[in-house]
């Protein structure tokens, strides 16, 4: 799963559009309090949640695709389909 297809079934799964936000794909101006991000840094990829104006960084992987499919659980509660 790739961004692009997270956001999707994000949507599809009944995510509220406000809780997530993926930078090119899916954004906020300003960005919401508790909304979970995906974003890469540098080679790496994290998710975490936006507070307090700062981002908490919660995990970091080496693929967008490890990335996408946590972020997917712990928004939806279980992993993504394959």
């Amino acid at each position: 799963m790739e961004r692009h297809e997270l956001v999707l079934a994000l949507l599809e799964a009944g995510q509220p559009p406000e809780s997530f936000q993926v930078p090119g794909v899916h954004e906020h101006v300003p960005v919401p309090a508790g909304c979970w991000f995906l974003r890469q840094a540098g080679p790496r990829w994290e998710i975490g949640v936006y507070g307090q104006d700062r981002y908490d960084v919660r995990e970091a992987f080496d693929s967008e695709a490890a990335a996408c499919a946590c972020l997917f659980e712990v928004l939806v509660g279980v992993p993504p389909l394959e």
